[in-house]
C-alpha cells in the first residue's frame, strides 16, 4: 500500500507539530487560568457581599483574564494565529469599562399611606 505523498508532507509538517505543542501548554494554562477565574469570581462576590460595591481591581482583573482566556481559545481552536501571554501581550484593559455598574434603585415602601388607608 502506497503512502499519499501530500498525507506524508502533513503528517512531517514541524509547524503543525510545534503547535500541537502550544496546544498542550495552553491546555495547562487554560486550566490555571480556571482556578484563577473562579477565586476572582469569589473575592468579587465577598467584597460586594461585605462592602455593597464591587472592587475595581478585581474587575479589571476579572476582564483582563477574560480576554486572555478568549485570546488562548482563539489561538486552540485555530481561530487566530496570535500566541497569547506569556509569548504575547498581556490583555490590556480600559479603565474606561471599568466603571462601577450603576446603583439599583430601591423601591421605597410608602408605609404613610398604608397607614392612612387603613
Amino acid at each position: 500500500m502506497e503512502v499519499d505523498p501530500q498525507f506524508k508532507e502533513h503528517i512531517t509538517a514541524r509547524t503543525t507539530w510545534v503547535r500541537g505543542l502550544y496546544i498542550l501548554l495552553f491546555a495547562i494554562v487554560y486550566w490555571l487560568a480556571e482556578i484563577l477565574v473562579v477565586a476572582v469570581v469569589l473575592f468579587q462576590f465577598l467584597s460586594t457581599l461585605l462592602t455593597g460595591k464591587n472592587n475595581l481591581q478585581l474587575l479589571r482583573l476579572g476582564r483582563q483574564l477574560s480576554d486572555f482566556v478568549r485570546q488562548l481559545l482563539m489561538f486552540v481552536t485555530y481561530n487566530s494565529e496570535e500566541k497569547p501571554f506569556p509569548f504575547g501581550p498581556w490583555p490590556n484593559v480600559e479603565d474606561v469599562a471599568l466603571k462601577a455598574p450603576p446603583k439599583k434603585k430601591t423601591a421605597k415602601k410608602d408605609t404613610a399611606k398604608k397607614t392612612d388607608n387603613n
